[in-house]
């Protein structure tokens, strides 16, 4: 099993790595790969140090499987390369999501939809993970009329340059505008203004959790809006949202499908202050729900509180575990 990571030396490809190894998924050979100026450079892995590769040299090693998570252009330009080869790829970026002739997978909900004919795959943004994980079986079970969404993201979701301006900010040291990750700071502050705003004057972010939930859920009639806001938290991302559904509900059956839905821990009791929080989310592969409560003020709604450490589930363990899927049903090449 030869597997390449695709952008292993920025922040989610570090954290594929660990992944692998803590899920013990099977790699015989790993080829790490990165733009130019790291090829060359060393990675440890299980003990083993390993050079990292340019994109041309890892395609003609004909992997297994590639973990793509090195941005759409990247993957446009060389996931399709990688599958001529007949390697599966896996895709983090925004590139392949909406595609329809792509599958957009968080295997607890639809794995299922997955066959050998799939050599690109496209792993959703990471709040619609999380959200999704914790909203499919209450769609399965009453339906979903519409979504009010509010989220809180963590910097680190936009990559090391914003790692790297808040641990500036935060130091007081100064820092060139050109390689800033935001036009204000992060710092201290809450910034309503994930990816780039679109001629509806919602940003790309806030679309992607309506046209993938969407997609994901496979029902186009649920109605939707989001406002992202990025927040000076350093690993996970919390969404508040309000989910109106189709039909009446009794809470113990809602909390029992949470309960029941794999990938899903519930901290809710807010008599003992129990309830989500990235601080206890950080490092882990699971999503968390909790301040679940019935919405007054409307007829079938109530209000969920989900976190999840977006470099794990929201990203890195997603794609994992579609690697899983694959290798447990023999989709997966010498799995």
């Amino acid at each position: 099993m030869k597997v390449a990571v695709v952008g292993a030396t920025g922040l989610v490809g570090g954290v594929m790595l660990e992944v692998l190894e803590e899920l013990n998924f099977k790699v015989d050979e790993l080829v790490p790969v990165a733009s130019q100026r790291s090829v060359g450079k060393k990675i440890n892995f299980r003990n083993k140090e390993y050079t990292v590769s340019s994109m041309e040299q890892a395609i003609e090693q004909n992997c297994d499987l590639a973990l793509f998570s090195a941005g759409g252009g990247t993957s446009i330009q060389y996931a399709p390369k990688f599958a001529e080869r007949g390697t599966v790829v896996i895709d983090n970026s925004s590139a392949w999501r909406m595609d329809p002739s792509k599958k957009l997978i968080v295997p607890e909900v639809n794995a299922t939809e997955l066959g050998t004919s799939d050599k690109i795959i496209a792993n959703p943004n990471c709040s619609t993970i999380q959200m999704v994980l914790a909203l499919a079986p209450l769609h399965k079970k009453y339906g979903i009329k519409r979504l009010v969404i509010s989220t809180y993201q963590s910097f680190t979701g936009t990559g090391v340059s914003a790692v790297n301006q808040y641990e500036s900010e935060k130091n007081g040291e100064p820092m060139p505008e050109d390689q800033r990750a935001y036009h204000y700071p992060i710092f201290e502050n809450c910034i309503p203004h994930c990816d780039v705003f679109l001629e509806n004057d919602y940003t790309k972010e806030e679309m992607k959790l309506v046209h993938e939930t969407r997609k994901i859920l496979g029902d186009d009639s649920i109605r939707i809006t989001a406002t992202a806001v990025r927040v000076p938290v350093h690993g996970g991302h919390s969404e508040s949202v309000n989910v109106e559904l189709k039909s009446p509900f009794e809470m113990d059956d809602v909390l029992k499908e949470l309960m029941d839905q794999e990938g899903v821990t519930l901290l809710n009791d807010p008599a003992q202050n129990i309830y989500p929080m990235p601080l206890l989310a950080k490092n882990k592969n699971d999503v968390f729900v909790g301040r679940i409560r019935k919405d007054e003020s409307l007829e079938n709604a109530l209000n969920l509180w989900i976190v999840s450490d977006n470099l794990r589930k929201g990203a890195a363990t997603n794609a994992v575990q579609i690697a899983q899927y694959l290798k447990q049903k023999g989709i997966l090449p010498n799995a």
